[in-house]
C-alpha cells in the first residue's frame, strides 16, 4: 500500500514471524454476535502466546443511545491493551475465527487509539488450523504494556455529520449492511427499518469473501466505485452497530482511502432517536 503500512498478514509470514526473539503481540477477538462468547472458543484452543480480547467489553464501550457497539473509553481500553501486554509501537496482530469482523473492528479500534503498527490475520484462526499450524490451550501471562491510547486517529462520524456526508453530493455514506434490512422489509434487530437517507448501499458481501479474506486492491476500487466511490468524494461506512462498517473501512485502506471514516453508532443509533429521519426502498441507479 502506497504511504500507509500493509493492514493484512498471511499465515505463512505471521509464523516466520513469530519464530523472532521479539514477536508480534497477538489479539486473539473472537466474536459472535448471537451464540456462546468467543472466550469459550479461546479456551478450546488458540494461536500460541495469544490473548483473548473481548469485542462487546473491552475494544467497545456500553450499548446504549450510542448504539451497540460504542467508542470505548479510552482509559478503560489503554487498561486492557497494558493488560494483554501491547506496547507502544510494537507490532499487534488481530484475529478472529475467520470471518474478519470481530478482527477488522479490534484493527480499527486500535489504529483509531493511535496504535501502529496493527495486522489483520487473513482468514483467521480458521486459516491458521487448515495450514496445518500448532494450536494452544495455554493461557499465557504477558508483561503489561505501555501502550498510550490517544484517540482520535482514525476519523469519526456522529449522527449530524452521517446526514451531512449522505446528503452531499461531493461525499458517499456507505450502508454494508444486507439489502434487505438496507431497503427496509427486514430488520432481525434494531426497532426500525429503513436507512440514513441519501446513504448508497453496498453490502459487505461484494467486498469481502465469504471466507472473511479481501480481495486485490484493484478489485476493491471497482467495487467500490460501483457505489459512487471516487478519489474525489469524502467516504465513510455504517452498519448495524459499526462492526461490519469497520470492516468496510479497512476494505477502503486497501482500496486506497485511508481517510475513509467510521459511523461507529451506525443504524444503532441513528434510530435511538425517533426524530431522525428514515429512508426505505433501494439505492437509486442499483
Amino acid at each position: 500500500m502506497s504511504g500507509t503500512e500493509e493492514p493484512l498478514v498471511e499465515v505463512d509470514q505471521l509464523t516466520a514471524e513469530l519464530d523472532r526473539v521479539d514477536p508480534p503481540t497477538l489479539l486473539d477477538v473472537r466474536w459472535r454476535l448471537t451464540g456462546p462468547p468467543g472466550r469459550d472458543d479461546y479456551a478450546l484452543g488458540h494461536l500460541p502466546g495469544a490473548v483473548f480480547v473481548d469485542l462487546d467489553t473491552a475494544l467497545c464501550g456500553p450499548p446504549g443511545a450510542a448504539g451497540r457497539h460504542p467508542l470505548p473509553d479510552p482509559a478503560a481500553l489503554q487498561a486492557t491493551l497494558r493488560a494483554a501486554g501491547v506496547r507502544a509501537g510494537h507490532p499487534v496482530v488481530v484475529y478472529d475465527g475467520g470471518d474478519g469482523l470481530a478482527a477488522a473492528r479490534a484493527w480499527w479500534t486500535l489504529r483509531w487509539a493511535g496504535h501502529r503498527p496493527v495486522r489483520l490475520l487473513q482468514g483467521g484462526f480458521a486459516a491458521w488450523v487448515a495450514a496445518g499450524r500448532p494450536v494452544s490451550t495455554e493461557v499465557p501471562a504477558p508483561t503489561s504494556g505501555d501502550v498510550e491510547v490517544r484517540p482520535g486517529e482514525l476519523p469519526v462520524l456522529d449522527a449530524a455529520r452521517a446526514a451531512a456526508l449522505a446528503a452531499a453530493d461531493d461525499a458517499v455514506l456507505l450502508d454494508v449492511r444486507a439489502a434487505p434490512r438496507y431497503r427496509g422489509e427486514v430488520e432481525p434487530i434494531d426497532p426500525v427499518a429503513g436507512h440514513v437517507p441519501g446513504a448508497a448501499n453496498l453490502p459487505a458481501g461484494e467486498y469481502v469473501g465469504p471466507d472473511g479474506r479481501f480481495p486485490a486492491a484493484d478489485v476493491l476500487r471497482e467495487r467500490f466505485a460501483a457505489a459512487g466511490v471516487t478519489d474525489s468524494r469524502a467516504v465513510a461506512a455504517y452498519c448495524g452497530s459499526g462492526v461490519t462498517a469497520a470492516q468496510a473501512v479497512l476494505a477502503l485502506h486497501l482500496a486506497g482511502r485511508p481517510d475513509a471514516a467510521l459511523y461507529v453508532g451506525s443504524w444503532s443509533n441513528w434510530v435511538a432517536d425517533p426524530s431522525r429521519p428514515v429512508a426505505t426502498g433501494p439505492t437509486p441507479g442499483r
